[in-house]
C-alpha cells in the first residue's frame, strides 16, 4: 500500500504518513492507529507499542465488528462520543433518555 492510499484510508494528507513513518517524525493519533490498524489488517496493541502478535488470529476481524454499531452520521457520532466519555450510571440515564426521545 503507498502512503497515498493509506493517507485516503485513514482520512489524511500523504504527508502526515511520511511524518509517522520518518524517524523522530510525528506520532499518529489514537484514532489515526485504530484505522492504521484496521486498513493494514494487524493488531492495534502491536501497531500502538509494539507487544502482542502483529497479525490477528485467523478470522478475528471476521467477526469483531458489526456495521450497525457504527455511526451513520454526525449526530449519531456525537452521541456515542459523548456516551464514551460517561460513567456507567450516567450512561444508564443516557440511555434511557435516547430510548424515550426516540419513542
Amino acid at each position: 500500500m503507498t502512503q497515498s492510499e493509506l493517507a485516503h484510508r485513514v482520512g489524511v494528507n500523504r504527508s502526515a504518513v511520511t511524518q509517522w513513518e520518518r524517524s523522530g517524525g510525528t506520532t499518529p493519533s489514537v484514532d489515526h492507529l485504530a484505522r492504521i490498524a484496521c486498513e493494514t489488517a494487524v493488531c492495534f496493541e502491536w501497531l500502538a507499542t509494539g507487544r502482542g502478535a502483529s497479525q490477528p488470529e485467523s478470522g478475528a476481524f471476521e467477526t469483531a465488528l458489526m456495521v450497525q454499531d457504527f455511526a451513520r452520521d454526525e449526530w449519531e457520532s456525537r452521541v456515542l462520543s459523548g456516551m464514551r466519555r460517561l460513567s456507567g450510571r450516567k450512561k444508564e440515564v443516557a440511555t434511557l433518555i435516547v430510548e424515550l426521545l426516540s419513542g
